[in-house]
C-alpha cells in the first residue's frame, strides 16, 4: 500500500507570474555548467540559483565546484532570499495535483498526485517488499551532494517522479474530476510549449480521499529522481518529495550517447559494429530510431548507419538485457574500449537535443561517435521493475519532466 502525506510546510509561488520567475528546468536537463550559468543569468529569481548555486556567479570563469562549502553557503543565502521574496509564500499541510499539458502528445492528460512519500517504502535489501521500486543504481557521491543541499537549505526542492499502474483508471479519473471542478492555483509554460498546472489541496476531507486513492495502487516505479529519494533516506528523513502519475499517461523519449574513442576510430567502429549487428547505410538525414532494436550510429567519415542486433546478442527473457541501451553498452561500446557506462568518455544526451545536434558535435570534433537509440517503452520499463532488475544507466528520458521549484517542502519548525 502506497502512502502519501501532506507537506507540513510547502513553499510555493504566489501566482502564475511568480511561478514563471521561480520555476526552472531540472539541473539534469542542461548540457553542462555554462548552460546553467546562462539560464540563471536570464532568470535570476529561479530556483536554479539554489539547486545549482555554484553557477549563480557573475561570470562563467567564476563558476564554483558544485559540492564546495562556498557553493553550499551560496545556496543557503539564495534560498533564504527566495523564501523572503514576494514571489513565494507558505502553505500548510497540503497535497497537490500536478498536470502537464504537452502539445507533442495531444489527447494525453498527464495528471498526478504530489506530496511526501515515505523513505521506508523504497524497496531495498533491508525492505525487499517496499512498494516504491527503484530501477537504477544509486551513486553515493551524487546522492550525498543532493543531501548536502537539503541540509544547507533546510528544504527538499527536488521532486521524485513515480509511475503507478492505475489499472482501473480510477486514480486518474478522480484527479481529473478534482482539477475540472476547481481553478488551478498557478500554472507556468515549460519546455517545448508544455503547460504545468498545480492545484494545492489542504481541505482535510479531500486530502483523505486522495490518500486513499493512492493507497489502492499496489506499487510505484521511480521514473526520475532515484538520487533525490536516496538523499532524503541518507539524512534519515522519513519522507521525500514525490509525484505519482498513472504510467499510461507518462511519456518516454530517446536517450542518446556521444563517445570519444581511443585508437583507429574509423576501422574500430566498423569492426565493432560487424561483430554484433547487421549494418546498412541510413542515408543522408539524421537517424533517430523509433522502433525497438533499431540503432543509429554516426561518425564523421562514415555517416549514419542503421544497426540491428544479431540473433543471440541479447536474452529476450531478461527485461533489462533486452533494452537497446544495454545491448549497445555490452557490445559496441565495450568492443571500442569503453566497457563501463560510467566512463567519462561517454556523454549521455537527452531528448532535448536531436540527432542533428549529435552529428554536429561529431563533425565539430567534440566527439568521435554518436549513437541514437529508440525510446524505451513503458512496457519495457515496467517489466524491468517487476523483474527487480536495474535499468541500463541513462536509458529513460521521461518527458515532459517535472518542473523544479513549483512545490518545495520546508523542514523544521520555521
Amino acid at each position: 500500500m502506497l502512502t502519501i502525506r501532506p507537506i507540513r510546510r510547502a513553499l510555493v509561488p504566489v501566482d502564475s507570474a511568480a511561478a514563471h520567475r521561480v520555476s526552472a528546468l531540472n539541473y539534469d536537463e542542461f548540457q553542462g555548467d555554462h548552460e546553467i550559468w546562462e539560464a540563471i543569468r536570464d532568470a535570476p529569481d529561479s530556483v536554479l540559483s539554489v539547486t545549482m548555486a555554484h553557477c549563480a556567479v557573475a561570470s562563467p570563469d567564476r563558476i564554483l565546484r558544485g559540492d564546495s562549502e562556498e557553493s553550499l553557503a551560496r545556496a543557503r543565502r539564495n534560498f533564504e532570499r527566495l523564501r523572503a521574496s514576494p514571489l513565494t509564500h507558505e502553505v500548510q499541510r497540503a497535497l497537490y495535483i500536478y498536470e502537464i499539458v504537452d502539445p507533442q502528445r495531444p489527447g494525453v492528460r498527464q495528471i498526478g498526485l504530489g506530496g511526501l512519500a515515505r523513505t521506508a517504502q523504497i524497496r531495498t535489501e533491508a525492505a525487499p517488499d517496499g512498494p516504491i521500486i527503484r530501477n537504477e543504481g544509486v551513486r553515493p557521491p551524487k546522492a550525498r551532494g543532493r543531501a548536502r543541499l537539503i541540509e544547507a537549505t533546510g528544504a527538499i526542492i527536488g521532486t521524485v517522479n513515480n509511475a503507478v499502474p492505475d489499472a482501473s483508471g480510477a486514480f486518474a479519473a478522480a484527479l481529473e474530476r478534482h482539477a475540472d471542478e476547481t481553478a488551478a492555483d498557478f500554472e507556468v509554460e515549460g519546455h517545448l510549449g508544455t503547460t504545468h498546472r498545480i492545484w494545492l489541496v489542504a481541505e482535510p476531507g479531500a486530502v483523505t480521499r486522495l490518500q486513499r486513492l493512492l493507497a489502492d495502487q499496489p506499487e510505484a516505479y521511480v521514473a526520475d529522481g532515484n538520487h533525490r529519494s536516496a538523499a532524503a533516506a541518507m539524512l534519515g528523513h522519513e519522507s521525500f518529495l514525490a509525484v505519482f502519475f498513472p504510467a499510461d499517461r507518462m511519456g518516454i523519449s530517446p536517450y542518446n550517447r556521444l563517445a570519444r574513442l581511443p585508437g583507429d576510430r574509423g576501422a574500430s567502429v566498423e569492426s565493432a559494429l560487424a561483430r554484433s549487428f547487421e549494418v546498412a547505410l541510413a542515408g543522408d538525414g539524421p537517424l533517430q530510431p523509433e522502433e525497438t532494436h533499431v540503432i543509429g550510429v554516426y561518425t564523421a567519415d562514415g555517416g549514419w548507419r542503421r544497426a540491428l542486433p544479431r540473433a543471440g546478442v541479447y536474452d529476450e527473457a531478461d527485461a533489462a538485457a533486452s533494452i537497446d541501451h544495454d545491448i549497445v553498452q555490452r557490445t559496441l561500446l565495450a568492443d571500442l574500449g569503453i566497457p563501463d557506462a560510467a566512463d567519462e568518455r561517454l556523454t549521455f544526451v537527452g531528448a532535448n537535443r536531436d540527432a542533428a545536434w549529435l552529428a554536429a558535435e561529431v563533425d565539430g570534433g567534440r566527439a568521435d561517435m554518436a549513437v541514437t537509440l529508440p525510446a524505451v517503452t513503458m512496457d519495457q520499463f515496467v517489466a524491468v521493475c517487476r523483474q527487480r532488475r536495474m535499468m541500463p544507466p541513462k536509458s529513460t528520458w521521461f518527458e515532459p519532466k517535472i518542473r523544479s521549484g513549483l512545490v518545495m517542502a520546508l523542514l523544521g519548525d520555521g
